[in-house]
């Protein structure tokens, strides 16, 4: 897929080195349009004009990888991504590192913060996070948590440019359980750079509240149009983009029963997405289970996008890490 160029400015108006990526809405609009624009750079490889300015760009630096939940694509997107700019990345999982438990959060944060650059942690509560980079004085980004994952929308928005040519003015469905990371994360991105979002959820897995009035306030400034509905078909109607997520992630694993039915009449399927426009994108953060929230005719077909997404990860995070740590 052929990408459109992009306007990489050697010296922002803003200051990211150092900046945390903890939840979306802690960035601007500009910031992560920056951050977009070098991933859309970086992918283009040898080809990129500004290829030697990434080259070596984090050279001798390290990335702390915390994991306190596994995930394939978060591991090697990361520590593939500091390698290609120069840098190195160490994994944490929990038997190397005892986060709150065996030393407390405050005391880790410190420690690390004097021997590595950066750190990447991937756990269950926000606050795990928040604490963590109260007490580091290197940048901390959040590689999935409870509330939110910001690396993977980050990844998101740069497939639908990649394929759409644009962000503002887009229509976007999230259809599932709008309670996760994924939607809750889904909708501040999506209404901070101007993108009409929708999602359609049960009654029982609305979003969290607070989180939809952030992104209420972030669609008022940016012209964004939010809607929440129960009609899963109401809410794919000419959209440019359809997404789904797992209906039971991990640690949910006893309500699977329960929510497997509840969100059922949400199932991506042909007769759904017949609503969205002709030219919808299908996006999915992986992994997948074909036949429960996607079918895979959809997920398989000539809409899916899922794999551009995956490798997308590597690209925006790489545009992330530069960002936040270069010198």
């Amino acid at each position: 897929m052929s990408i459109k160029p992009s306007e990489v400015t050697p010296e922002p108006c803003f200051q990211l080195k150092g900046k945390s990526m903890l939840n979306l809405a802690d960035w601007a609009p500009e910031e992560v349009e920056y951050v977009l624009n070098h991933a859309i750079e970086m992918k283009k490889g040898k080809e990129s004009p500004f290829y030697s300015r990434y080259e070596n760009a984090l050279g001798g630096q390290t990335l702390g990888m915390i994991f306190e939940k596994p995930s394939t694509r978060t591991r090697v997107s990361f520590e593939v991504g500091m390698f290609q700019l120069g840098g190195q990345a160490i994994y944490l999982n929990t038997n190397d590192i005892q986060l709150g438990r065996g030393e407390s959060i405050e005391d880790t944060a410190q420690v690390l913060s004097r021997y590595v650059d950066a750190v990447m942690i991937r756990t269950h509560a926000h606050e795990t996070l928040t604490r963590f980079d109260q007490y580091a004085n290197i940048p901390v980004i959040n590689g999935l948590c409870d509330l939110y994952h910001p690396t993977q929308v980050l990844a998101d928005l740069l497939t639908i440019k990649e394929h759409k040519g644009k962000l503002q003015g887009l229509r976007i469905a999230y259809i599932g359980d709008g309670k996760n990371n994924m939607a809750h994360t889904l909708l501040l991105g999506a209404t901070m750079m101007g993108m009409d979002m929708t999602v359609a959820s049960p009654d029982d897995d609305l979003p969290q509240a607070d989180i939809y009035e952030k992104a209420k306030e972030m669609a008022t400034q940016s012209g964004a149009q939010l809607h929440l509905t129960t009609d899963p078909h109401a809410a794919t109607k000419g959209v440019d983009v359809v997404i789904t997520d797992v209906w039971t992630s991990m640690g949910q694993e006893d309500e699977q029963e329960a929510r497997m039915k509840r969100l059922e009449p949400y199932q991506v399927n042909t007769d759904l997405c017949s609503h969205a426009a002709t030219d919808y994108i299908f996006l999915h953060c992986l992994p997948a289970h074909r036949g429960e929230e996607v079918t895979a005719d959809i997920i398989d077909g000539g809409h899916s996008v899922v794999f551009d997404e995956a490798e997308n990860r590597l690209h925006a995070q790489k545009a992330l890490l530069y960002a936040v740590m270069s010198r």
